[in-house]
């Protein structure tokens, strides 16, 4: 490809940010890196990524709020986490995990696993504690 053909479709998912670095082919046929601020169809993949990431964290969210879940749930796929990840960050084997997803398994961990979960979502405890008087949660 060269220089004046790599793709700048700015359609603001970047908003102005030149994220994406191709390399070209120069006026003198030497290969240079050239920014680009993105191309149509992979911005439009991106995009529908982040819809559906939106729409399992909304999803994990109604059934904390129904009681079917734990807080954990959401915070882990509002980080974009899976059980395996979340296992491996706070040291606890994926069964472990995997009980304390359940609102019944929540309810039984000590302060000590909570500061652990929340130190990993970057939150302070009480927004797993109290995850229905939230007002983003009403």
């Amino acid at each position: 490809m060269k220089k004046h053909e790599v793709p700048q479709d700015n359609d603001g998912l970047r908003e102005g940010k030149q994220l994406d670095l191709y390399y070209a082919v120069d006026e003198n046929g030497n290969y240079v890196t050239v920014p680009s601020c993105g191309w149509a169809p992979k911005n439009a993949a991106i995009l529908q990524a982040w819809a559906v990431i939106r729409e399992k964290v909304e999803e994990a969210r109604q059934q904390v709020l129904q009681g079917k879940l734990s807080p954990i749930a959401y915070y882990m796929e509002k980080n974009i986490m899976d059980v395996k990840l979340l296992a491996s960050y706070i040291g606890l084997p994926k069964w472990k995990v995997r009980r304390h997803l359940k609102f019944s398994g929540f309810t039984k961990l000590d302060e000590i696993v909570l500061r652990r979960y929340a130190d990993i979502f970057s939150i302070p405890v009480e927004a797993l504690t109290n995850f229905r008087e939230r007002p983003e949660n009403k």
